[in-house]
């Protein structure tokens, strides 16, 4: 059986922001990978996250499950999220979207691994 010491070399970790006054992320390029988890930054000003992917980093579409329903993620300040990646696959480029207008930038890191 595989250490945990095997598996640390798979993950990844990317930064995106959303700037002061806005609400949408700088777009990540997943290419090979899957989200797995959201590292939320401390000064997060109270707010849910959506997501909007696209294929080709141009047009961006927001994210729905297989009944219809606007995938949200519930974050929160200082908050490590574990995420599903199997909700995530098939995503190659991705934004985050808060629910509320942030105050200064916040960097958002996001883990990921290999498809």
């Amino acid at each position: 059986m595989p250490s945990m010491n095997e598996f640390s070399a798979n993950l990844v970790y990317h930064n995106v922001t959303i700037a002061s006054g806005g609400t949408t992320s700088s777009a990540i390029d997943l290419y090979g990978t899957t989200l797995v988890g959201i590292f939320m930054p401390a000064s997060w000003t109270a707010a849910n996250l959506t997501l909007k992917a696209s294929s080709d980093n141009s047009t961006f579409e927001d994210v729905y499950d297989s009944a219809g329903t606007q995938k949200t993620l519930t974050v929160a300040a200082s908050r490590y999220v574990m995420l599903d990646p199997s909700h995530y696959a098939g995503i190659r480029h991705l934004k985050l979207v808060s629910s509320a207008t942030q105050g200064a930038d916040r960097v958002i890191t996001l883990a990921v691994r290999p498809v």
